[in-house]
């Protein structure tokens, strides 16, 4: 990690839950990190002027219009238009301005939905996406590629692109209709305990599995990845390899809270994708895994949202 503290290192998305987790994992290290007020990513020009005039070493791009199938459902123009937007700005600027390495961050939604588990990097663009997000897989796909055909044509610019998996940990977004699944969880059971409610309402039948993992470990990848560019692959899954049941998620939460009611089922509402594992042959080649476990996460993640969330 030595040589990442003479670097100048530009982040995108530093007030977001990837941004700050990595800005606490690498107090040591030169990061610049602009709120949008300063630079506004979906204006062209702003972006190649701060480029060219701060002339960074590195872009960790962890900026985006994130949310859960609520959310990306009720905006899908929103969700595909700033993404694109933000993605093509920073990285056509960065080229421009010969910004040397580009760490890119996408998402496992990039993946067709009927693919089959556990999904590897190759998988990207075989197939229809998951209808409920597919605005915002669209823009992230748009993203990875202009790093990959970069790299085609100029090998010796390292603009990479690290897929995560779901993530959840502190600095999530707790809100209940516009959070990702677990921070929801956290919020419902967290809310059932205080009222003293007996039961917690689970969308579809809780079968879907889904793969979270905590964001803590995505800044430890990202840190190792930003270390070692040249080594790292044009594109590699960041996940656990192995995921659990929104059952399982939900009664690990309640165990977690020690909220002991019940759960409910409406099958009436969308669930998404079946199961959504990825591969993580590649990271492990590479030299990278996650380390914190399921219990030990949501822990953390609590003793964050009693901090600052709970009223």
């Amino acid at each position: 990690m030595a040589q990442l503290k003479a670097k100048r290192i530009l982040l995108t998305g530093g007030g977001g839950m990837v941004g700050q987790n990595l800005l606490e994992a690498a107090p040591h290290l030169n990061i610049d990190h602009p709120s949008s007020k300063t630079l506004d990513l979906a204006k062209a020009n702003d972006v190649q002027a701060y480029l060219q005039d701060t002339k960074p070493d590195l872009i960790i791009h962890a900026a985006g219009k994130v949310g859960g199938i609520q959310a990306n459902m009720a905006d899908p123009v929103g969700f595909l238009d700033k993404n694109l937007a933000i993605g093509r700005n920073l990285i056509m600027g960065a080229y421009e301005a010969r910004v040397p390495e580009f760490l890119n961050l996408a998402s496992t939604c990039i993946y067709p939905r009927a693919a089959d588990n556990p999904l590897r990097e190759d998988m990207v663009l075989t197939g229809e996406l998951e209808p409920t997000n597919e605005g915002y897989a669209i823009a992230k796909i748009a993203a990875l590629r202009l790093c990959e055909y970069i790299r085609r044509q100029r090998p010796e610019m390292q603009y990479k692109t690290l897929i995560p998996c779901n993530l959840y940990g502190p600095h999530d977004n707790f809100h209940p209709e516009k959070s990702h699944l677990l921070p929801a969880i956290i919020r419902k059971v967290h809310d059932a305990k205080q009222s003293g409610a007996g039961k917690v309402e689970i969308w579809g039948d809780g079968t879907a599995r889904r793969e979270f993992m905590y964001a803590g470990d995505l800044a430890s990848a990202i840190l190792a990845a930003a270390a070692q560019m040249s080594s790292l692959p044009d594109l590699m899954n960041t996940g656990l390899g192995h995921d659990h049941s929104i059952n399982d998620y939900y009664q690990t939460v309640a165990d977690v809270l020690g909220w002991h009611g019940t759960f409910t089922h409406d099958l009436s509402k969308p669930v998404g994708m079946k199961q959504k594992l990825c591969s993580t042959e590649k990271a492990t080649a590479w030299g990278w895994t996650a380390s914190t476990s399921l219990t030990d996460g949501i822990t953390k993640t609590y003793d964050y949202f009693l901090e600052n969330h709970a009223s």
